[in-house]
């Protein structure tokens, strides 16, 4: 569904990635390990098709995204959320925060009717806001403050606004980082809620137990490109390239 084919990214004189390739596919989780300053953050900018790459191209269902004309990457853009590592509410109450992203992407309403009447039985905003809140265990928050809000919480609401509106593709950056184990499962749960939903998934971790839970793939991003990309027992258990299993081991001086 989502590519990056050939990509080379530079910051200035400073090369971020060279001749990188990955993937995600509808329905699917996507885990992206390596060390920390390795590039994941910006690997997901660039799927997010908020970064052009210098070289290369990024496609969504066989489209590139950046030969295509503005209005056209706009609508392209529109299919793929993003949760950040730290959340970020807005001053209001857990609804209006979750709606927000229904709002923004009003050429997709009708398509958005269309899928929650197919996952409630319902085509209004409220019930999307809803069915989102209640894959992240947060139902009964609907005219909570979002400000009352513990930092799991927090980031459980930033989930469901971006699970809301029906991605074709949601990245995740670092979601459980600073979470408790508690809050960090209700997370998982979610992230599989998405890909049974048919939402393609990536997720950049740190952690690499829970790349081995969520993952039906995992990506490793090392030496400015991905040096293996394989389902997720074969990364762990047998991988291909010796600088993964380094790097599993924890012996990779970076």
């Amino acid at each position: 569904m989502l590519r990056a084919t050939d990509v080379t990214m530079s910051y200035g004189s400073d090369p971020v990635f060279r001749t990188l390739s990955m993937g995600v596919d509808a329905g699917e989780v996507v885990a992206v390990i390596g060390p920390s300053g390795v590039g994941k953050t910006t690997l997901l900018r660039l799927l997010s098709l908020s970064l052009e790459p210098d070289e290369g191209a990024v496609t969504l269902d066989g489209t590139d995204v950046w030969a295509a004309d503005e209005s056209a990457r706009l609508s392209l853009r529109r299919r793929v959320g993003m949760v950040f590592q730290e959340a970020s509410l807005f001053d209001a109450p857990v609804a209006r925060n979750v709606e927000y992203g229904l709002r923004i992407r009003r050429p997709w309403r009708d398509r958005l009717r269309s899928t929650v009447a197919s996952l409630v039985g319902s085509n209004s905003t409220a019930d999307a806001v809803h069915d989102a809140l209640d894959v992240v265990g947060l139902a009964d928050a609907v005219e909570q403050d979002a400000g009352s809000l513990s930092g799991g919480e927090a980031q459980r609401v930033s989930f469901a606004r971006a699970l809301a509106y029906q991605p074709d593709v949601l990245l995740l950056d670092e979601p459980t980082s600073d979470l408790d184990p508690r809050n960090t499962a209700v997370i998982e749960s979610a992230i599989a809620a998405a890909r049974d939903r048919g939402i393609g998934v990536v997720v950049a971790t740190h952690d690499m137990h829970q790349a081995r839970r969520v993952a039906d793939r995992v990506a490793v991003l090392l030496d400015q490109g991905i040096t293996e990309m394989a389902p997720t027992e074969v990364v762990f258990e047998n991988p291909s390239d010796e600088r993964t299993q380094k790097f599993i081991d924890g012996e990779l001086v970076y």
